[in-house]
């Protein structure tokens, strides 16, 4: 598995998609960059280990804008409600945002979004996004998420890495480049997570 996406996809809407710049994502084929953060799974703070998490089967990281945003909500609802078959398939999801973890806490517990079911990492400062080779854009002034609460972070470029046991990146699924809509990065990598359990050699 080396494409850059796994089967075709259709152009869609970028109305329902955050406007930033083109970035240049990590490629399938390159080893992931390990990384710690503070994350949070259902309201609780813990520190989650790439590394860790790997020993357990492949592991789907996404990056995404802003909790509490229309596009994030759908993506991380989605991921909760298909969270039984990821660990069907023995993968772990990790969700990866500038949000704080005091915004995080409330959206990992939230029943409409994460509702405890994954986890959602705090990189404040686009650390563990820029060793994936993805840049970050600004927020703009005075923008606000669904509850009314203006945004202050860094957003970061909508994309899902599928990381095999062996720590390299088969698929790299862009927003930006291949116009997926927010549930689409959790079907298709899903059916990625699938495809390496019946085929463990990618």
């Amino acid at each position: 598995m080396n494409k850059h996406v796994v089967g075709p996809l259709a152009a869609v809407a970028l109305g329902m998609l955050l406007a930033m710049p083109a970035s240049a994502a990590l490629k399938p084929g390159a080893s992931a960059p390990d990384f710690s953060a503070v994350a949070s799974l259902a309201g609780n703070d813990f520190t989650f280990s790439l590394q860790q998490a790997l020993k357990k089967g492949p592991v789907v990281v996404y990056f995404y804008p802003s909790a509490y945003t229309s596009g994030c909500d759908l993506e991380a609802h989605t991921f909760a409600t298909e969270k039984e078959k990821f660990e069907a398939a023995g993968a772990t999801i990790i969700g990866v945002s500038a949000d704080s973890i005091q915004r995080l806490n409330e959206f990992s517990k939230d029943p409409n979004y994460c509702a405890g079911k994954f986890p959602v990492a705090s990189d404040p400062d686009g650390k563990v996004a820029a060793t994936y080779d993805l840049k970050p854009a600004p927020a703009k002034p005075g923008a606000k998420d669904t509850r009314g609460v203006e945004i202050g972070h860094m957003f970061f470029p909508r994309t899902t890495f599928v990381i095999a046991r062996d720590g390299k990146v088969v698929a790299t699924l862009s927003s930006e480049v291949d116009k997926l809509r927010p549930d689409q990065h959790v079907h298709e990598s899903l059916a990625i997570v699938q495809r390496l359990q019946a085929s463990p050699t990618p």
